[in-house]
């Protein structure tokens, strides 16, 4: 057998063995009669039995989910100028520290508090193009799930409802599924919670791996503020003993309590290891509290719509858990209630929580679904098992999206035809974008500068997203187009704006097709635009500008 082969064979004996770790210091009941490995012999039928499991197939299950709902996203609005900076960071061997991409906001000084992110996406499209960005995406989307399982599994001991909760949990956080910085905050995160179960289980060394993480993680996204609130919660409810009702809680030993407190004292000054000092530890809290605009108008900021198939998720999730608490007999640890309380807060209150969600409740319902059958060796079919592997493996290689593929999505999202036009036809004055397209506008002509992108916080302090929003809605638009001198608009067609510059003299119409509508100011005075305001609704009465197309 080739190296290659004996690694595979290693890796399904390794899931295999997993199967009989003790959870919380203790075997769960009849996992070593469903779980026992059996001796590896010298017939070569054994050494690959391993690797035709049910269980390789229950893992692949979860890899296919996580392939059908991700494969292709390659069009968030944000990867273009993630591109750029990754760029610029390459070429000049420094952090882009202002606005260097807009007319309106030009030398404005801003933080790029995610650039240890954009580098693997940018390194993935020198060497592979969009199928590299692609690739990146699907592979830590991959490593969170996979992570995601192993912790259900311990957590549970039951490696079929493990799957199921994971595979739920897929469906949940798709809402966040594209080329996104934010996913390495969540691997981070599975990562982090995997420390700690093992810390609460064994007294592991691996917790002093969690500083570390938390220096790598604030250099990368945002999001290592969530990983500290659990990381507090997972602490705090283990300096409490008790008992009430079917929750539990039980206190850390003073060995333990001294070593996560000085490890908690360490994260928090790790966090100062980067290239911006406090402004980037202090960035979340600026978010929170300063940009009201971004998390009032941006749509991934609003609460779980209970009308849509994901909001239909979420309320039997709710179902789930209330009715397992009042008719099983399910036991919490105040841990878990701690942690789940605030993933299900940030979850119902901002939809980009789901997938937050999703990893914070897939352990625990694990737990609640023990009902589910358990997988048993010796019903095991190797011969089943290995042809549904070999069709997995063939399916998703048939359907891995080629590049004319991820060319045509790009293509059906942003005007990649009236860019052709404009670098033939270069603008002769500023351009007023949409909001979705601006980070592709400059990343394909860097010499065109734009009105705005999707970096919210720089528009937002300097007042051109409420100017925009005010575009959207009709209030004074023309007042707003003569501030900022505007002689060329780039449009979707739909768009109110489109349509009243369509209809007025003082515009005319240079390119169209069914993305975009670019229209030249043909005067040199403020056009005559309706003074009725048409509203762009999104069924709660508020004007939004969407923020990632929802898989």
């Amino acid at each position: 057998m080739d190296s290659r082969g004996e690694v595979d064979v290693t890796f399904a004996r390794a899931l295999s063995l997993v199967e009989v770790e003790p959870r919380s210091g203790q075997v769960t009941a009849g996992a070593e009669e469903e779980y026992r490995p059996s001796p590896v012999g010298s017939d070569w039928r054994e050494r690959i039995r391993p690797a035709v499991s049910f269980l390789v197939v229950l893992t692949l299950l979860v890899l296919a989910v996580v392939f059908v709902l991700a494969r292709g996203s390659v069009a968030d609005p944000d990867i273009w100028w993630h591109l750029h900076n990754a760029d610029y960071l390459i070429q000049h061997h420094a952090l882009p520290r202002q606005d260097m991409y807009s007319f309106t906001v030009a030398g404005h000084p801003w933080i790029n508090h995610e650039w240890l992110g954009e580098l693997p996406y940018y390194f993935a499209w020198r060497a592979f193009g969009l199928r590299g960005i692609d690739a990146v995406t699907l592979s830590v989307l991959s490593f969170i799930f996979l992570g995601l399982l192993y912790l259900s599994y311990r957590h549970s001991g039951h490696y079929k409802a493990s799957v199921a909760a994971c595979c739920y949990a897929v469906f949940l956080a798709s809402v966040s599924f594209g080329p996104r910085t934010i996913l390495f905050g969540y691997a981070y995160l599975v990562v982090l919670l995997i420390v700690l179960q093992r810390f609460r289980q064994r007294d592991s060394g691996l917790v002093w791996t969690i500083p570390p993480l938390f220096c790598l993680w604030v250099n990368t996204h945002g999001s290592w503020l969530i990983g500290l609130i659990l990381f507090s919660i997972v602490i705090g409810t283990g300096l409490v003993h008790g008992a009430w009702g079917a929750v539990s809680a039980e206190p850390w030993t003073r060995s333990q309590r001294k070593k996560l407190l000085l490890v908690w004292g360490a994260s928090v000054a790790a966090l100062f290891v980067n290239p911006f000092g406090s402004r980037l530890v202090f960035y979340p809290f600026d978010l929170a509290f300063r940009q009201k605009l971004n998390i009032e108008h941006v749509a991934e900021w609003v609460s779980v719509n209970f009308h849509d198939l994901r909001g239909k998720l979420v309320l039997v999730l709710v179902l789930v858990l209330v009715i397992s608490a009042l008719l099983r007999s399910c036991r919490w640890t105040l841990a878990e209630l701690g942690l789940l309380t605030f993933a299900l807060y940030g979850g119902l209150t901002y939809s980009r929580f789901l997938f937050l969600l999703g990893i914070v409740v897939a352990p625990p319902l694990a737990k609640i679904l023990d009902f589910i059958p358990r997988y048993r060796r010796e019903a095991d079919t190797p011969v089943l098992n290995g042809f549904v592997i070999m069709l997995m493996i063939g399916a998703a290689a048939y359907f891995w999206p080629r590049d004319a593929k991820l060319q045509a999505a790009v293509g059906q999202q942003y005007p990649v035809q009236a860019m052709s036009y404009l670098e033939a036809h270069p603008p002769q004055g500023p351009m007023l974008n949409f909001y979705l397209w601006g980070g592709y506008i400059n990343w394909r002509d860097p010499n065109l500068k734009i009105f705005l992108d999707s970096r919210v916080d720089i528009f937002e302090y300097s007042g051109v997203l409420q100017d925009y929003l005010d575009l959207l809605s009709l209030t004074q638009p023309a007042k707003v187009l003569e501030k900022y001198r505007i002689s060329y608009v780039l449009f979707p067609p739909d768009e109110p704006l489109t349509y009243v510059l369509e209809h007025d003299q003082g515009w005319k119409v240079l390119y169209r097709d069914r993305i975009s509508v670019l229209l030249e100011r043909t005067k040199d005075h403020s056009a005559n635009i309706a003074a009725d305001r048409r509203n762009i609704i999104d069924g709660t009465g508020t004007s939004r500008v969407a923020r990632t197309a929802t898989p």
